[in-house]
Protein backbone atom coordinates (compact mmCIF):
# COMPACT_ATOMS: atom_id res chain seq x y z
CA UNK A 1 0.00 0.00 0.00
CA UNK A 2 1.47 3.55 -1.17
CA UNK A 3 2.89 5.61 2.11
CA UNK A 4 0.32 8.52 1.26
CA UNK A 5 -2.88 5.95 0.94
CA UNK A 6 -1.55 4.57 4.75
CA UNK A 7 -1.68 7.92 6.60
CA UNK A 8 -4.86 8.79 4.61
CA UNK A 9 -6.48 5.72 6.08
CA UNK A 10 -5.12 5.57 9.45
CA UNK A 11 -5.57 9.30 10.39
CA UNK A 12 -9.17 9.09 9.42
CA UNK A 13 -9.96 6.39 11.17
CA UNK A 14 -8.51 8.27 14.19
CA UNK A 15 -10.81 11.00 13.05
CA UNK A 16 -14.04 8.85 12.79
CA UNK A 17 -13.80 8.39 16.66
CA UNK A 18 -14.86 11.75 16.87
CA UNK A 19 -18.01 11.02 15.60
CA UNK A 20 -18.37 7.49 17.42
CA UNK A 21 -17.78 9.41 20.69
CA UNK A 22 -21.18 11.90 19.65
CA UNK A 23 -22.78 8.58 18.94
CA UNK A 24 -21.82 6.96 22.16
CA UNK A 25 -23.41 10.58 23.78
CA UNK A 26 -26.61 10.29 21.50
CA UNK A 27 -27.57 7.31 23.05
CA UNK A 28 -26.08 7.04 26.55
CA UNK A 29 -28.58 6.85 29.51
CA UNK A 30 -27.87 5.60 33.09
CA UNK A 31 -30.09 5.17 36.23
CA UNK A 32 -30.40 6.53 38.43
CA UNK A 33 -29.85 10.15 37.28
CA UNK A 34 -27.19 10.52 40.21
CA UNK A 35 -25.11 7.96 38.65
CA UNK A 36 -25.72 9.49 34.47
CA UNK A 37 -24.75 12.65 36.02
CA UNK A 38 -21.75 11.42 37.59
CA UNK A 39 -20.69 9.59 33.97
CA UNK A 40 -20.66 12.32 31.95
CA UNK A 41 -18.53 14.58 34.33
CA UNK A 42 -15.91 11.93 34.48
CA UNK A 43 -16.38 10.98 30.93
CA UNK A 44 -15.71 15.20 30.49
CA UNK A 45 -12.94 14.98 32.79
CA UNK A 46 -11.27 11.70 31.29
CA UNK A 47 -10.81 13.74 28.08
CA UNK A 48 -9.24 16.77 29.45
CA UNK A 49 -6.98 14.40 31.42
CA UNK A 50 -6.41 13.06 28.13
CA UNK A 51 -6.05 16.34 26.26
CA UNK A 52 -3.76 17.72 29.33
CA UNK A 53 -1.25 14.57 28.70
CA UNK A 54 -1.06 15.78 24.85
CA UNK A 55 0.17 19.05 26.11
CA UNK A 56 2.93 17.36 28.51
CA UNK A 57 3.93 14.38 26.85
CA UNK A 58 3.75 15.28 22.81
CA UNK A 59 3.17 18.62 22.16
CA UNK A 60 5.25 20.61 24.38
CA UNK A 61 8.07 17.82 24.40
CA UNK A 62 8.32 17.17 21.05
CA UNK A 63 7.99 21.06 19.93
CA UNK A 64 11.34 22.07 22.05
CA UNK A 65 12.93 19.89 20.42
CA UNK A 66 13.49 21.84 17.84
CA UNK A 67 13.03 25.49 18.61
CA UNK A 68 15.25 27.11 21.12
CA UNK A 69 14.01 27.82 24.77
CA UNK A 70 12.71 31.70 23.51
CA UNK A 71 11.03 30.94 20.88
CA UNK A 72 9.22 27.71 22.87
CA UNK A 73 7.78 29.99 24.81
CA UNK A 74 6.88 32.53 22.34
CA UNK A 75 4.59 29.82 20.27
CA UNK A 76 3.45 27.85 23.76
CA UNK A 77 2.02 31.77 25.11
CA UNK A 78 1.03 33.28 22.10
CA UNK A 79 -1.09 29.70 21.55
CA UNK A 80 -2.92 30.55 24.70
CA UNK A 81 -3.64 33.61 23.82
CA UNK A 82 -4.87 33.24 20.85
CA UNK A 83 -7.33 30.72 22.39
CA UNK A 84 -8.20 32.69 24.87
CA UNK A 85 -9.52 35.55 22.66
CA UNK A 86 -11.04 32.84 20.85
CA UNK A 87 -13.03 31.68 24.10
CA UNK A 88 -14.16 35.13 24.53
CA UNK A 89 -15.25 35.68 21.30
CA UNK A 90 -17.26 32.44 21.61
CA UNK A 91 -18.72 33.41 24.96
CA UNK A 92 -19.69 36.87 23.43
CA UNK A 93 -21.77 34.82 20.70
CA UNK A 94 -22.87 32.12 23.21
CA UNK A 95 -21.14 29.41 21.07
CA UNK A 96 -21.07 26.09 23.44
CA UNK A 97 -18.08 24.74 21.37
CA UNK A 98 -15.29 24.99 23.65
CA UNK A 99 -14.83 21.48 23.68
CA UNK A 100 -15.07 21.00 19.79
CA UNK A 101 -12.55 23.76 19.57
CA UNK A 102 -10.44 21.52 22.34
CA UNK A 103 -10.97 18.26 20.21
CA UNK A 104 -9.64 19.74 17.03
CA UNK A 105 -6.76 21.66 18.55
CA UNK A 106 -5.47 18.36 19.63
CA UNK A 107 -5.91 15.92 16.39
CA UNK A 108 -5.20 18.39 13.92
CA UNK A 109 -1.52 18.89 14.90
CA UNK A 110 -1.27 15.12 15.84
CA UNK A 111 -2.35 14.56 12.36
CA UNK A 112 0.15 16.63 11.16
CA UNK A 113 3.13 15.18 13.21
CA UNK A 114 1.77 11.26 12.21
CA UNK A 115 2.21 12.47 8.47
CA UNK A 116 5.63 13.64 8.95
CA UNK A 117 6.64 11.27 10.90
CA UNK A 118 6.23 8.82 7.98
CA UNK A 119 7.83 11.11 5.62
CA UNK A 120 10.86 10.75 7.80
CA UNK A 121 10.36 6.72 7.91
CA UNK A 122 9.42 6.16 11.44
CA UNK A 123 7.37 3.46 12.58
CA UNK A 124 5.47 5.04 15.54
CA UNK A 125 2.34 6.11 12.73
CA UNK A 126 0.20 2.96 13.19
CA UNK A 127 0.44 3.60 17.28
CA UNK A 128 0.28 7.37 17.32
CA UNK A 129 -3.39 6.55 15.16
CA UNK A 130 -4.64 4.71 17.86
CA UNK A 131 -4.14 7.10 20.36
CA UNK A 132 -4.96 9.78 19.26
CA UNK A 133 -8.27 8.09 18.02
CA UNK A 134 -8.76 6.81 21.81
CA UNK A 135 -8.02 10.63 22.78
CA UNK A 136 -11.01 11.78 20.13
CA UNK A 137 -13.60 9.36 21.39
CA UNK A 138 -14.41 10.81 25.11
CA UNK A 139 -13.51 14.14 23.57
CA UNK A 140 -16.10 13.49 20.69
CA UNK A 141 -18.44 12.51 23.56
CA UNK A 142 -17.81 15.49 25.63
CA UNK A 143 -18.09 17.99 22.56
CA UNK A 144 -21.73 16.50 21.72
CA UNK A 145 -22.90 16.63 24.93
CA UNK A 146 -21.92 20.63 24.91
CA UNK A 147 -23.24 21.41 21.59
CA UNK A 148 -26.23 19.54 22.00
CA UNK A 149 -27.14 21.49 25.18
CA UNK A 150 -27.12 24.94 22.68
CA UNK A 151 -30.23 25.67 20.99
CA UNK A 152 -30.12 25.39 17.15
CA UNK A 153 -28.85 22.14 15.98
CA UNK A 154 -30.22 18.42 16.73
CA UNK A 155 -28.39 16.13 17.91
CA UNK A 156 -28.17 14.05 14.44
CA UNK A 157 -26.79 16.99 12.79
CA UNK A 158 -24.02 17.53 15.10
CA UNK A 159 -22.94 13.73 14.61
CA UNK A 160 -22.97 14.23 10.76
CA UNK A 161 -20.80 17.63 11.67
CA UNK A 162 -18.30 15.63 13.55
CA UNK A 163 -17.99 13.06 10.62
CA UNK A 164 -17.75 15.78 8.16
CA UNK A 165 -14.94 17.46 10.58
CA UNK A 166 -12.91 13.33 11.07
CA UNK A 167 -11.71 14.45 7.68
CA UNK A 168 -9.58 17.22 8.59
CA UNK A 169 -7.20 14.42 9.84
CA UNK A 170 -6.33 13.48 6.36
CA UNK A 171 -5.70 16.62 5.30
CA UNK A 172 -3.68 17.18 8.15
CA UNK A 173 -1.83 13.97 8.07
CA UNK A 174 -1.64 14.33 4.30
CA UNK A 175 -0.23 18.22 5.02
CA UNK A 176 2.57 16.66 7.27
CA UNK A 177 3.47 13.59 5.11
CA UNK A 178 4.09 15.86 1.75
CA UNK A 179 4.96 19.54 2.91
CA UNK A 180 6.06 19.55 6.54
CA UNK A 181 8.87 16.97 6.95
CA UNK A 182 10.79 19.30 5.66
CA UNK A 183 10.52 22.13 8.06
CA UNK A 184 10.49 20.36 11.26
CA UNK A 185 10.57 24.32 12.73
CA UNK A 186 7.49 25.02 11.34
CA UNK A 187 5.64 21.68 13.49
CA UNK A 188 7.05 22.15 16.30
CA UNK A 189 5.92 25.78 16.32
CA UNK A 190 2.01 24.49 15.08
CA UNK A 191 2.77 21.80 18.31
CA UNK A 192 3.35 24.79 20.80
CA UNK A 193 0.61 26.86 19.80
CA UNK A 194 -1.54 24.12 19.98
CA UNK A 195 -0.15 23.00 23.28
CA UNK A 196 -0.79 26.38 24.90
CA UNK A 197 -3.75 26.94 23.47
CA UNK A 198 -5.20 23.24 24.99
CA UNK A 199 -3.74 24.10 28.36
CA UNK A 200 -5.57 27.21 28.35
CA UNK A 201 -9.25 25.66 27.24
CA UNK A 202 -8.49 22.82 30.17
CA UNK A 203 -8.20 24.94 33.30
CA UNK A 204 -10.93 27.79 31.65
CA UNK A 205 -13.55 25.49 30.48
CA UNK A 206 -13.40 21.45 30.48
CA UNK A 207 -12.03 21.38 34.27
CA UNK A 208 -14.54 23.49 36.16
CA UNK A 209 -17.21 21.73 34.11
CA UNK A 210 -15.89 18.29 34.97
CA UNK A 211 -16.28 19.14 38.95
CA UNK A 212 -19.25 17.57 40.72
CA UNK A 213 -20.06 18.29 44.74
CA UNK A 214 -19.37 14.87 46.69
CA UNK A 215 -18.15 12.98 43.61
CA UNK A 216 -15.17 11.61 43.07
CA UNK A 217 -15.30 10.02 39.81
CA UNK A 218 -14.80 12.92 37.49
CA UNK A 219 -11.43 13.78 39.02
CA UNK A 220 -10.31 9.76 38.63
CA UNK A 221 -11.70 10.30 35.24
CA UNK A 222 -8.87 12.85 34.65
CA UNK A 223 -5.94 10.90 36.29
CA UNK A 224 -7.50 8.00 33.80
CA UNK A 225 -6.93 10.08 30.84
CA UNK A 226 -3.72 11.54 31.92
CA UNK A 227 -2.15 7.50 32.31
CA UNK A 228 -3.87 6.69 28.39
CA UNK A 229 -1.24 9.42 27.19
CA UNK A 230 1.16 8.45 29.85
CA UNK A 231 1.11 4.77 28.49
CA UNK A 232 0.73 6.01 24.98
CA UNK A 233 4.11 7.57 25.44
CA UNK A 234 6.07 4.60 26.72
CA UNK A 235 4.76 2.59 24.08
CA UNK A 236 5.84 4.80 21.04
CA UNK A 237 9.71 3.38 19.97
Amino acid sequence: MPTWLTVTLLTLMAGMSMPLGALLARIEHLHPDWLEQEFRHAVMAFGGGALFSAVALVLVPEGIEELPAHFSVMWFVLGGLIFCGLDILLARYHSPTTQLVAMLSDFIPEAMALGAAFSAGGTSGPLLAILIALQNLPEGFNAYREMNQGPGISGFKIVMVFGVLAFFGPIAGLGGFLLLAKYPAVVAAIKLVAGGGILFLVFQDIAPQARLEKAWAPALGAVLGFALGVLGRELLP
